[in-house]
Formats: C-alpha cells, sequence, structure tokens
C-alpha cells in the first residue's frame, strides 16, 4: 500500500517538474520576444514651411510619451533632427520655432516597427497680424515737441542736455534750410545752411557727435550756450574716414568697409595701441553676389571688353566692374542690410543672410550666435529692414509697418526673439528715432496742407541707462 502512494507522489512530482520547465522556456521566449519588439527605433523628422516648402531650421521637437517628454532635439540648417526612440508607446511629437506656429503629430506604436522612420512636419509661418503670439501694450497720446506755421522739420537730432537740433525748410528743401537749437519750449538759435547748399541730412558719428550733411559738403554741429555753431569738415575725408567707424573701445575702432554697390563687406577693428588691423566677420547675401557676378555673361562685347581694361588697371575682377555699373541699376539688387551694435562691453552684429545674431567680445571675438527669425518674409510681416537702438538704454527694436501703420517690436538680445509690440499713433511716420524709452519722429498730418511737426511718445517700457556711446559726445556750455 505504501508503495501505491509512493508512485502517485513520484508521479505528481514528475508532472510539476515539466510544468515548471515548459513555464521557464516560455520565460525565455517572451523574453527573446521583447528584446526583438523594444529594439531602438530613430526617427528622422523633417520641418518644412508649408506654404514655401523650404526647410524650417534651428526648431525645436519634443518627443513625449504619456505626457512624458522622452527627448528635445533641434532641427540643423538642413531642416532636419534625429530622435532615439527605445521604448514602443504612443508618441506626441511637438515642432515649435519663433517665427512659425506650433505643430505636432501623433504616432502609434504599432508604426514604429522599423530601425529608421522618416517623419514630415509642416509649419506654418505666422504673419505680423497673427497678434495672438505678442504682447500689445497700450501707447500714450503723442505729443508734439515742435511746431510751426513757416516751417516743416526735416530731420532732427537730441543733444545730452536735451536740447534738440533741428533742420528745417520753410516750402522746399531745394530753396534753402536753416538749422535751429530748440530746447523744448522756444527756440534759441538758428543759422542757415551754407549758400546755394541743400541740407540733407544729420547724422551722428561714432561719439554721438552730431554733424549736417548737405549735397556739397559736412558740417560739424556744436552748442554753446544757447547758440549754435557749425563747423566745415571735408566730406570725401568724413565718409571714408570718420562714416564707416561704427564705435569705439577704449583701444580699438570697429568699422567696415561696407559699399552699397557690393553685396558682401567685412567689419574690422583698429587697435590704437599697435596700429593693428582685424577682420572680425565677413557679411555676404550669397544668391545676391551669384546674380551680380553673372551679369557679365550678358552683357556686350563692347562693355566686356571695357570690364577687362579696368580689371587690367585696377585689380578688380570684371565681373564686378559689372555688376556694380550694371546690375545695381536692375530691380533685383538689393543693399545689405546688417548692422553692428555696440552695449556695454558687447558687440551684437545682425547677419540677416546667415539668419544669426552674432556676439562679440571688445576684442573681436566671437562669444556666440543665437537664430534671427524678425526678418524673414518682409512682404508679409512688413520689416522695413530697420533696426534702431535707444541711444540711452541700449534696447535694440525693430520696425515693420502694415498698411501705413507702424509697430516697433523690441529685440531680446539674449535669445533674439522679439518681445513687446508697440504701434505708433500716427500713420506714416518719418525718421523715427528711440531715446530713453521715447520714440521720436517727424509727422505731417494727413490730408492737410500744414507743416511737419516733431513728435513723441511714450514707450510702455522702462529700462536704465546703459553705457552705447564711448568717447566725450556733444556737450554745451
Amino acid at each position: 500500500m505504501s508503495l501505491f502512494f509512493y508512485g502517485i507522489f513520484i508521479l505528481i512530482a514528475s508532472q510539476r517538474h515539466k510544468t515548471l520547465l515548459m513555464k521557464a522556456a516560455l520565460f525565455f521566449l517572451a523574453l527573446i520576444f521583447t528584446g526583438f519588439v523594444f529594439s531602438q527605433t530613430v526617427l528622422k523628422i523633417y520641418t518644412f514651411d508649408k506654404m514655401s516648402q523650404v526647410p524650417v531650421t534651428y526648431a525645436s521637437v519634443s518627443v513625449f510619451a504619456d505626457s512624458v517628454r522622452l527627448n528635445k532635439v533641434y532641427t540643423n540648417t538642413q531642416g532636419y533632427a534625429y530622435v532615439n526612440i527605445t521604448e514602443k508607446k504612443d508618441l506626441l511629437i511637438r515642432c515649435e520655432q519663433a517665427a512659425y506656429t506650433d505643430e505636432e503629430k501623433e504616432m502609434t506604436a504599432k508604426s514604429l516597427n522599423r530601425d529608421t522612420i522618416k517623419v514630415t512636419i509642416y509649419m506654418l509661418f505666422q504673419k505680423a497680424s497673427n497678434i495672438e503670439e505678442v504682447i500689445i501694450y497700450p501707447v500714450g497720446v503723442p505729443r508734439k515737441i515742435f511746431e510751426s506755421d513757416r516751417v516743416s522739420v526735416d530731420d532732427f537730432e537730441i543733444l545730452p542736455d536735451d536740447r534738440y537740433v533741428l533742420l528745417t525748410y520753410a516750402k522746399n528743401k531745394k530753396k534753402g534750410t536753416e538749422l535751429y537749437l530748440y530746447d523744448g519750449d522756444k527756440v534759441q538759435s538758428k543759422i542757415p545752411v551754407g549758400d546755394n547748399e541743400m541740407g540733407q541730412e544729420l547724422i551722428r558719428d561714432y561719439r554721438g557727435n552730431p554733424h549736417l550733411v548737405t549735397d556739397k559738403n559736412v558740417y560739424g554741429i556744436t552748442a554753446r550756450g544757447n547758440e549754435v555753431f557749425i563747423g566745415g569738415v571735408e566730406k570725401n575725408y568724413f565718409m571714408n574716414y570718420i562714416a564707416p567707424i561704427v564705435d569705439t573701445s577704449v583701444s580699438k575702432f570697429y568699422f567696415s568697409n561696407y559699399n552699397p554697390d557690393f553685396p558682401a563687406f567685412d567689419y574690422f577693428t583698429y587697435d590704437l595701441i599697435d596700429s593693428s588691423y582685424r577682420k572680425i566677420a565677413q557679411v555676404e547675401d550669397e544668391l545676391m553676389m551669384e546674380l551680380y557676378r553673372s551679369e557679365y555673361k550678358w552683357v556686350d562685347v563692347r562693355t566686356k571688353l571695357w570690364a577687362k581694361d579696368m580689371e587690367n588697371e585696377t585689380g578688380i575682377d570684371a565681373e564686378i566692374w559689372v555688376g556694380a555699373s550694371y546690375f545695381t541699376q536692375s530691380i533685383y539688387y538689393k543693399e545689405l542690410y546688417a548692422p553692428l551694435f555696440k552695449r556695454n562691453d558687447t558687440l551684437f552684429l545682425f547677419d540677416h543672410y546667415k539668419n544669426l545674431m552674432f556676439r562679440f567680445n571688445e576684442t573681436g571675438d566671437v562669444m556666440d550666435s543665437v537664430p534671427i527669425f524678425y526678418h524673414l518674409q518682409p512682404k508679409q510681416t512688413g520689416w522695413k529692414k530697420l533696426l534702431l537702438q535707444d541711444q540711452t538704454t541700449g534696447q535694440v527694436y525693430v520696425v515693420y509697418e502694415k498698411v501705413g501703420q507702424y509697430y516697433l517690436q523690441r529685440l531680446d538680445l539674449a535669445t533674439g526673439e522679439t518681445k513687446e509690440t508697440i504701434p505708433l499713433h500716427y500713420k506714416y511716420p518719418e525718421k523715427i528715432m528711440v531715446r530713453s524709452n521715447k520714440v521720436y519722429y517727424t509727422y505731417r498730418e494727413f490730408e492737410t496742407a500744414q507743416k511737419k511737426y516733431l513728435w513723441t511718445e511714450k514707450m510702455p517700457v522702462d529700462f536704465p541707462k546703459v553705457k552705447v556711446l564711448d568717447g566725450d559726445p556733444l556737450t554745451t556750455n
């Protein structure tokens, strides 16, 4: 009897052993199967402009699973980025870029069945009329600074003591202009511009000193007490050696060799201690340069012979001679605009052709760069190809115009993104300037015969003063 129960026990034990072996085999098979299922997948994510089909560069790509972000990358200059996925879950891909609307795309876990998967996302460019992404502050009522029944204000400069130098004309600039010194309440002094000369504009040199440019000469402007004086400066000397200087530091000058008839130029530093020059940046519109040089192919033989003679005489390529003489006169040529501003001990170069803002230290070394997008598609955004720097706070503003309405947007110099949007009260203002968190401009009331006045508007921002211009600006005694 005991042998019978012992046999039954052995049979049950052997059955349990087989069951354990089978479970172990199934467990290892599950591990092997899981290893295949959960192998790594690479997503190659492309981003394109929905309208133009061009790649969207520097867009941030975030991948989420169960509301948890797994990875974040940025698209390169070709508009794509790689993301590694190690878990087979439903995914949400979100693409963000300051100049475009945010876009999302969902992927199911079942679709992640290959080693490499191409994902294409189209992004819509944000037009200037899309105000959901910007903050618009209310602006104050514009205030007249100068008005006259006799003369119009054509241009102006603000002195360090908050007085104004005004370039005015009675009826027509060609018939004579006058220079006023105005304290905000009354005209303290006025002098006519030289005989048979027409005042064209007021400009500032690298020290902040105002100058009057006429059709024949350049005059330095000095205010002493309640009198304004001008002194002649040789125009070619000023334009060739003073005007190209952008700013200075303790021992360096920063200047460019910009030529409006050539689609490339360089920025340099000049060291006053050892008299050495150094190129710190090059700006070039590559497409414009290609069109510029290809103009040589289409001119007649006589023009080509003339260009070759000039090349032999000067060493400058014949293609450049033809481009400067012919292509610059066409509707396709656009002058370069890539300003360099100085604020405290940092230089900011806005290269609109590389879509980057470069930051340099005082010695001219590149510290870093950030992408900029405010200048893209100017026909849609209304960008006026103009940046303004506040002469006292160092803040930089982008100027836009849409159907006559002008807007300023502050540019964040840390990120390259635009911030507050500041609309101007009147349509079509002229000679816009920003100083001490205020906007100044000249304006003639629409459809009236009144003269052109000088106006100001308080901006809805309040930034402190910083060091913008070096040297001693115009002083008054």
